[in-house]
């Protein structure tokens, strides 16, 4: 029998969505430089971070997370945070890998959890990476509006799309489709107005698919044990 999980919750699902879109911020801003856009990107990890910690019942277990980077992709994810704040200060250009590492890390946490089908799915690693670098060159259109950053944020959202419609168990694929049809034609009018259409749409996405879409598998019994006879 299958049952909705109830381990994460929305502060878990805001770590992905907080993350993943400062992640991406920090991806984009390596075009510009922009220090405000590091900065708010840097903040949009803490408080993703800040989310999940709170989920924690007994707060100083939180440093144990540090203790299995060969095997927890939790761990990494802390990791690749902790080097990613000095050197978005220091040298916003490194920053950028880094924060793709850390989104890819982000995509992997939920690919790991293989009691959850919408979640092991093979296709929930590109659905991650393409939402957080959708929602990361959204908002960097609102601190800049290039041709180039335009241009790349139509690439990023359409990757979504494709991602999002080839995912078997993502919720809401006709919002796939308007919210990207939406993003575009606002883009080239307006493009905060686009970026802030395509973060919209991937924070509604990534809540649903921690909180919504997540039913637990179950376990199942191909063969009894049978207790010898005496």
């Amino acid at each position: 029998m299958n049952w909705l999980q109830r381990n994460w919750d929305a502060r878990a699902a805001l770590n992905f969505m907080l993350g993943g879109a400062g992640a991406g911020l920090l991806v984009f801003s390596a075009l510009s430089s922009n220090t405000l856009a590091v900065l708010v990107g840097l903040a949009l990890i803490a408080a993703g971070l800040a989310a999940v910690w709170l989920e924690i019942g007994r707060k100083l277990r939180a440093i144990h997370v540090f203790f299995n980077p060969f095997t927890s992709w939790m761990t990494r994810e802390s990791f690749a945070a902790l080097a990613l704040f000095p050197v978005a200060l220091l040298y916003p250009p490194l920053a950028a890998l880094l924060a793709a590492g850390f989104l890819y890390c982000q995509a992997r946490i939920l690919h790991a959890a293989k009691g959850i089908p919408a979640w092991r799915a093979r296709e929930t690693v590109p659905l991650v990476v393409s939402t957080g670098l959708a929602e990361g060159a959204g908002i960097a259109l609102w601190f800049s509006a290039g041709n180039v950053l335009v241009g790349l944020f139509a690439l990023a959202v359409l990757a979504r799309l494709v991602a999002w419609h080839r995912h078997p168990l993502a919720p809401n694929k006709a919002l796939a489709w308007s919210s990207t049809a939406v993003a575009l034609a606002l883009v080239f009018l307006m493009p905060p107005l686009g970026g802030l259409a395509a973060l919209a749409a991937g924070w509604w996405l990534k809540f649903a698919l921690v909180t919504r879409a997540s039913f637990n598998q179950g376990f199942s019994l191909p063969q009894l044990p049978v207790r010898g006879s005496r």
